[in-house]
């Protein structure tokens, strides 16, 4: 069974991310041992769309300010079209996850939340997925799309929707894992 006990792991969002992309990885990181903080611009309580109307409130325990990447294992970014469409405004957002990035920490996106990605200027080159519909904004910034559930490259964890957050996160368990065990060796 993975031991990811002693981990850090941030989920960044804002208003309009996906309900079930963030609350499914939240809750399976926090049951598989991790320490997960749900972290937003301004550290104030963020609210879901759900499906085709807004959602849930989700607690925030810090905002971006107050968190350093080099603290975290992880970082995972939840999609919807609103949430990951506002952070990529975001110049310290876009930042933080190039540093989470620079520092080999596991970077995970799913749905839209690869536009972070692309805005981190961190997909080229890369085997990556995302929702369909902005396959080409992948593309255009060097990635190489695929259509998979989950796809994985040098740290990077992409999911296309929903309906892939078992392998997803299942995935990120598996690479921080890994990471641990990298870390404790060097």
């Amino acid at each position: 069974m993975p031991d990811i006990t002693s981990s850090r792991i941030i989920v960044l969002a804002t208003d309009g991310f996906e309900q079930s992309e963030l609350e499914v990885p939240r809750d399976k990181l926090s049951a598989a041992g991790a320490e997960v903080h749900v972290v937003s611009p301004d550290g104030k309580a963020i609210r879901g769309w759900d499906k085709s109307d807004w959602g849930r409130e989700a607690e925030v325990h810090k905002a971006l300010s107050e968190v350093k990447p080099e603290d975290y294992d992880a970082i995972v970014l939840p999609g919807g079209q609103i949430n990951p469409d506002i952070l990529r405004t975001k110049p310290e957002a876009v930042s933080f996850v190039k540093a989470m990035h620079d520092q080999g920490r596991v970077v995970a996106a799913i749905c839209h939340g690869p536009w972070m990605l692309v805005e981190a200027g961190v997909v080229k080159g890369r085997k990556v997925t995302s929702y369909p519909s902005i396959q080409t904004d992948v593309k255009n910034a060097g990635g190489h799309w695929e259509d998979s559930e989950v796809v994985t490259d040098k740290g990077i964890i992409t999911s296309r929707k929903p309906d892939d957050l078992e392998a997803f996160v299942a995935k990120i368990i598996e690479e921080v894992e890994e990471g641990k065990h990298d870390r404790a060796a060097a």
